[in-house]
């Protein structure tokens, strides 16, 4: 009897210690020099779809302002900084040089806003799965981040927290990419 009394606690922590590693990690974070880079996420792809998006939260201890400039990665041939854009009415995403980070502030890629725009998947982004992804900086430097693949439709696991600025929620879903009208680059 004291045996398996004593034995509980352990099963219990055995058991638990096993969920939390069969279970993904719901927050990630990267840094590189004052920045860090919080929860980086993409949406599943779904079908066979050609374009997907990456997500995440720069946070800046900086005294100066930074700016992402470039993003790389081996899943996509092709990898830019992009926006989305209401003009005159019509939502329009295009391609930007960079994504401001203020000094002791932060910037927000996220669903219908900033994205790193990953064209011409080699794979489908299937859920549950994650990839590398390289941010660079223009005075950070560059950092390599792991990105979790969620749901097709989700909006991250901060999505309660996230504001969209009066827009309507954009049911965006960027396998239709390349029949968007992408313009001119835009700062």
């Amino acid at each position: 009897m004291r045996y398996r009394i004593a034995f509980l606690p352990l099963l219990a922590a055995a058991l638990g210690l096993m969920l939390s590693a069969a279970l993904p990690a719901q927050a990630h974070d990267f840094t590189v020099g004052g920045l860090k880079i919080d929860h980086p996420w993409a949406r599943a792809t779904p079908g066979q779809a050609k374009n997907g998006a990456a997500y995440l939260v720069i946070h800046s201890s900086e005294a100066a302002d930074d700016r992402l400039v470039a993003a790389a990665t081996d899943v996509a041939q092709r990898v830019e900084l992009h926006n989305h854009l209401n003009v005159d009415g019509v939502m329009q995403m295009r391609e930007v040089e960079g994504i401001d980070v203020p000094a002791g502030g932060m910037a927000t890629l996220k669903p219908g806003s900033f994205h790193v725009m990953l064209m011409g998947l080699k794979a489908p982004l299937k859920e549950g799965e994650s990839f590398p992804l390289t941010l660079t900086f223009e005075k950070a430097g560059s950092t390599t981040v792991e990105v979790n693949v969620e749901a097709v439709g989700s909006m991250g696991s901060m999505s309660g927290d996230m504001k969209h600025d009066g827009m309507e929620k954009m049911d965006h879903d960027h396998a239709d990419h390349d029949h968007m009208d992408h313009g001119t680059k835009n700062n």
